[in-house]
């Protein structure tokens, strides 16, 4: 599943704390990754990809993920591509399909029983004669 040598990388100049860093150097890292092109996944794990993460691909195709975690573009580009295989790997799992299934009788009859507890314990605050 290692995708990684179809990331592409875009740099641009990280916000918050670094001083004269960060008006300097472009640390932050955009990784691009076309899901569309990809040979690593089948037709069918492409489209559950697709379906997955939608709003995180733009119009041209492209997965993308940003990190501007550290003051180092190197460390960026490691965060970025391992929070893109993290996606990529949630996105492939299937979920289970559920099986309906009826209340057990036990479970019918404690529910009912409760219910006739509940209906005697108002019926015993109402005054007497009054139905």
């Amino acid at each position: 599943m290692d995708f990684s040598s179809e990331i592409s990388f875009k740099t641009s100049r990280s916000g918050g704390k670094g001083g004269q860093n960060v008006n300097k150097v472009e640390t932050a890292v955009e990784a691009l990754w076309p899901v569309n092109a990809t040979r690593f996944f089948t037709a069918e794990e492409r489209e559950r990809i697709l379906h997955k993460l939608a709003a995180r691909i733009n119009a041209d195709g492209y997965l993308s993920v940003k990190a501007s975690d550290t003051r180092s573009q190197l460390e960026n580009k490691e965060i970025a591509v391992r929070k893109m295989h993290e996606l990529v790997r949630r996105s492939l799992i299937v979920p289970k399909k559920r099986t309906a299934t009826k209340p057990s009788a036990a479970a019918r009859e404690k529910r009912l029983e409760s219910k006739k507890r509940e209906s005697q314990k108002k019926e015993m605050r109402r005054r007497p004669g009054m139905e």
